[in-house]
């Protein structure tokens, strides 16, 4: 039997768009149904967008939504797009919700840009959720990494094993 999967979106990088006349970026849309779209996904999912923010700007309010989200969610197979800054702090706030596969991801240049790691990186978290035992994963930089075990290194722009 194939379960669906439940795509939360919250913003980062991922869904960043670039108003010139502003010159800045601003998270707006979410990709992820275009992305799904034009890689012929036909495994069932679902989309909710949760919130449209940079993961600086996430409190612990904003985690307790995601987890209350996922608690409330009938799919098991969850992938949370989300910002690489704090990426690892919401992954700790949702250990411990059993019975379910939960992946996170992002991306370190926005899915609208043509050389964007954001479609490579959906597709991981896409399989990790279908192929992974019940935990809470961070799949980044071509890598499925168990939460608890990653961190987001700054100077190389990567996620890497905690030492």
């Amino acid at each position: 039997m194939t379960y669906p999967i439940l795509v939360l979106t919250t913003g980062g990088t991922f869904d960043k768009q670039y108003f010139d006349a502003l010159s800045e970026y601003q998270i707006a849309e979410s990709m992820v149904p275009k992305l799904l779209q034009v890689a012929r996904v036909t495994h069932p999912f679902r989309t909710a967008e949760l919130m449209r923010k940079d993961s600086l700007e996430l409190t612990d309010a904003d985690r307790t939504a995601i987890r209350t989200a996922i608690e409330g969610a009938p799919e098991t197979a969850i992938v949370v797009i989300h910002g690489t800054d704090t990426m690892v702090q919401t992954a700790a706030e949702l250990e411990g919700l059993a019975g379910r596969t939960i992946v996170l991801v992002g991306a370190l240049a926005p899915a609208r840009f043509a050389e964007s790691d954001a479609a490579f990186n959906l597709g991981m978290a896409f399989a990790g959720a279908q192929a992974l035992t019940p935990g809470v994963y961070i799949t980044m930089n071509g890598t499925v990494f168990p939460a608890k075990q990653v961190v987001k290194d700054r100077a190389q722009n990567a996620f890497v094993p905690k030492t």
